[in-house]
């Protein structure tokens, strides 16, 4: 029997919602800081975040051949469980490799209470389309799947528009995030996925991008089995979304509003647009070539003391030249990413308790 999401948590998948990309918090010699790993997951769910997402890149795939994996996720977990209550929270757990460690993975995540797994292609570049998607079905008799499309554009591979079709066939497919550097792609994506019998029953959400707000503003006009339908990507599941969170959730909010035909909140998400490809692009480390991304992400949180520093489990990974002050830059360019230091300062002697 396919597993599935409980009906609350997938209403709120489907309806869209802000999933932070968990980052992983580290002492100075690299061991794991339980205290602020915990923390921030306290923050994310008082910022008004849907879920968090653990194992993922931003948590740094490394934490497997550290030996933390199953401590992260158990972590996260433990604190969603004590703090929502009866509120739909979604558990993520990333799951990578081949087929015998994602299933593995699968099997860890689900004993401590995920509700579903993002699967990435990534770092399998021997494995054809047919051996992603047996991949894919493997994974999801464990738990329910959200499929992941990294571009070219920014290191991944081509999926054509045939392979998400099929990926939304399988009954374990939930969602698909998009990381929708190429709008092509993104198209192909979209089509292929409402081209399937359960396109509908397969939420879309962003990943990174340099134009995050317009992803989520955009109307995709498609043809589905049965005629036209309008697809939109619902929510986020990022990396940029560890940062700033409750700013993100406003806009999630405002965006949602606008599809209904809010003038007002389509104009205070339209305000936001440039300033959030500016704040991306720094943390991120565009002109890094995103060699800074994760750390870029540890700096804001830094800045704001949930994090007492950058470190990432590789020595060698840290900011780039300048990355810092153009982070620095937007923060002060930005209104609303000031406020949100606001947010964290009041909450944070609680979070760290």
């Amino acid at each position: 029997m396919v597993p599935t999401l409980p009906p609350g948590t997938a209403e709120l998948l489907h309806r869209g919602t802000v999933i932070p990309a968990h980052p992983l918090a580290l002492h100075a010699d690299r061991t794991l800081d339980e205290r602020r790993q915990r923390a921030l997951t306290r923050y994310y769910m008082a910022a008004g975040a849907g879920g968090v997402a653990v194992g993922v890149h931003t948590t740094q795939f490394t934490v497997r051949d550290h030996g933390l994996l199953r401590a992260v996720l158990e972590l996260a977990a433990q604190e969603a469980s004590q703090a929502v209550g009866d509120r739909p929270f979604l558990r993520i757990a990333g799951v990578c490799g081949p087929v015998r460690q994602a299933v593995q993975e699968a099997h860890t995540a689900r004993e401590l209470g995920y509700d579903a797994v993002l699967v990435s292609p990534a770092g399998l570049p021997e494995a054809d389309l047919d051996a992603l998607l047996d991949r894919s079905a493997a994974i999801g008799e464990v738990l329910p799947v959200i499929g992941f499309y990294l571009q070219e554009a920014v290191g991944g591979r081509y999926l054509p528009r045939a392979y998400w079709q099929r990926l939304a066939d399988q009954e374990s497919t939930v969602a698909v995030k998009a990381a929708p550097f190429d709008r092509y792609r993104t198209l192909e994506l979209v089509q292929g996925i409402a081209a399937s019998d359960r396109g509908a029953d397969v939420a879309l959400y962003t990943g990174n991008d340099d134009s995050i707000v317009a992803d989520l503003l955009t109307p995709y006009h498609v043809s589905g089995p049965a005629g036209p339908v309008v697809r939109h990507f619902t929510g986020g599941l990022l990396g940029h979304w560890a940062v700033w969170t409750r700013s993100a959730v406003q806009l999630l909010d405002d965006i949602h509003a606008a599809r209904t035909g809010d003038p007002a909140a389509r104009q205070r998400a339209v305000a936001r647009l440039a300033g959030d490809t500016d704040a991306n692009a720094a943390v991120y480390d565009v002109r890094g070539g995103f060699a800074g991304c994760i750390a870029g992400v540890h700096e804001v949180l830094r800045r704001q003391g949930l994090l007492t520093g950058t470190w990432c489990l590789d020595p060698a990974e840290g900011l780039s030249p300048g990355q810092a002050e153009e982070i620095a830059r937007v923060h002060t360019t930005y209104s609303w990413l000031r406020e949100e230091d606001v947010f964290v300062a009041e909450g944070l002697p609680r979070w760290l308790s």
